[in-house]
């Protein structure tokens, strides 16, 4: 068979630019497929995602070329504290602090909002003789063969590879098409997302309280702006969601408290259902998934990204050692070695999250109790919150290279 490409990655959003990238900058062609027509180079203002980018995504980030596009843009976080609260009533005395002087001489991690990293990728891709980039179009049908995979696109036309890369979201169609069947549940939660103008400095700070009814992230964006990301019960979601802006605000000051001033909303405000899901295999023949495509997650640790990043930096080490013995890039036990390598990791990751949100959503006196107990230890204990934080940061002892900002 004739390879087109040696990977053709369905999906343009973050994680199948940044994966296109590290292959190619490795010498392999690479075909990315997005079903989304290009992004507007000038977006006009905050659209409701912003992303809690871990030390080692950045230094993907760097690896691939795309950090000094952006780094302008990007919010260093500090500090991080972390607490019970209730609405009118200041955050729970035991609270966990993490503090950017514990690690390794930078910050604990960055804000950057979409607007920035998407055209920082697609710049990149489109600066890159080895990377096609086919927008507005879908991978429709693909089919497996001992010599690499054929894939038809949308407008008739088909491509061919050696491995199919579904980087396509939550309801992957790629891994719909593979046989790969999901595990997963709703929370009965929504996120409710915004931008908040403030009159005083967030200094770094990123909060993460965690009310009854569901968490609430304060996290800081350049400027005095931050991020909001407010999760509550679908009920009570829908309820604020028709609020008018000024009803919406002032309710929100109850669960802010006054420490960054007066506030006002930066843009307009976006909601979302949340909801677990997982693949229950990240390959197949010819296939390999990352990102949402092989985990959905809540957003209550920002770890979404990251884990799709981790994917991309370990999927992109394994094609490209393989490639360069002489492997077929796109055979099973290739492909195995990626799995071998993050499912585990990933899967466990995402049910911590789970069981994080499911023990601090609720109001019950003695886990209340005991969760500010278990905050006040791990606080308490110096070598536990430098692990905490280095596990948050995606420092781990041997990570692949994308993520120690080693190029390939």
């Amino acid at each position: 068979m004739k390879h087109d490409s040696d990977v053709v990655i369905a999906g343009g959003g973050l994680n199948g630019p940044a994966l296109a990238l590290a292959l190619a900058g490795a010498g392999l062609r690479v075909s990315v497929v997005d079903a989304q027509a290009p992004r507007a180079r000038a977006a006009a203002g905050f659209d409701g995602r912003a992303y809690a980018l871990a030390i080692a995504s950045q230094r993907l980030l760097a690896a691939v070329g795309v950090w000094p596009a952006v780094s302008a843009k990007a919010q260093p976080i500090w500090h991080v504290h972390a607490a019970d609260g209730r609405a009118g009533e200041r955050p729970a005395p035991f609270g966990l602090r993490f503090d950017a002087a514990e690690l390794e001489g930078g910050p604990v991690g960055y804000m950057l909002e979409d607007r920035f990293l998407a055209v920082a990728l697609a710049d990149a891709m489109a600066a890159s003789a080895r990377i096609s980039f086919i927008p507005a179009t879908s991978v429709i049908a693909h089919e497996p063969g001992s010599a690499g995979v054929s894939v038809t696109l949308s407008d008739g036309r088909g491509l061919t590879a050696r491995v199919l890369v579904g980087a396509d979201g939550r309801r992957s169609d790629v891994a719909e098409r593979a046989g790969i069947r999901r595990t997963g549940w709703g929370y009965g939660q929504t996120a409710l997302v915004c931008a908040l103008d403030h009159e005083c400095p967030h200094n770094g700070v990123a909060q993460q309280v965690f009310l009854p009814t569901g968490p609430l992230a304060i996290l800081p964006l350049s400027g005095n702006r931050s991020s909001i990301v407010w999760s509550e019960t679908d009920a009570n979601a829908r309820t604020l969601a028709s609020l008018a802006d000024a009803d919406f605000l002032a309710l929100l000051r109850t669960r802010l408290g006054d420490h960054l001033g007066q506030i006002a909303l930066a843009g307009p405000r976006f909601s979302y259902p949340l909801n677990l899901t997982l693949a229950n295999a990240y390959v197949a023949p010819r296939v390999a998934l990352v990102g949402d495509a092989a985990h959905g997650v809540h957003p209550i640790a920002g770890q979404g990204l990251n884990l799709g990043l981790r994917d991309v930096a370990v999927l992109a080490e394994v094609l490209v050692e393989a490639a360069r013995r002489g492997e077929d890039i796109g055979a099973a036990d290739v492909l195995d070695r990626y799995q071998g390598w993050r499912r585990v990791d990933a899967t466990l990751l995402a049910l911590s999250m789970d069981a994080v949100n499911k023990l601090f959503s609720n109001d019950n006196p003695l886990l209340r109790a005991g969760r500010d107990l278990g905050l006040g230890l791990v606080q308490s204990a110096p070598f536990l919150r430098r692990a905490f934080m280095r596990q948050a940061a995606g420092l781990s002892a041997n990570p692949p290279r994308l993520l120690a900002g080693q190029q390939l």
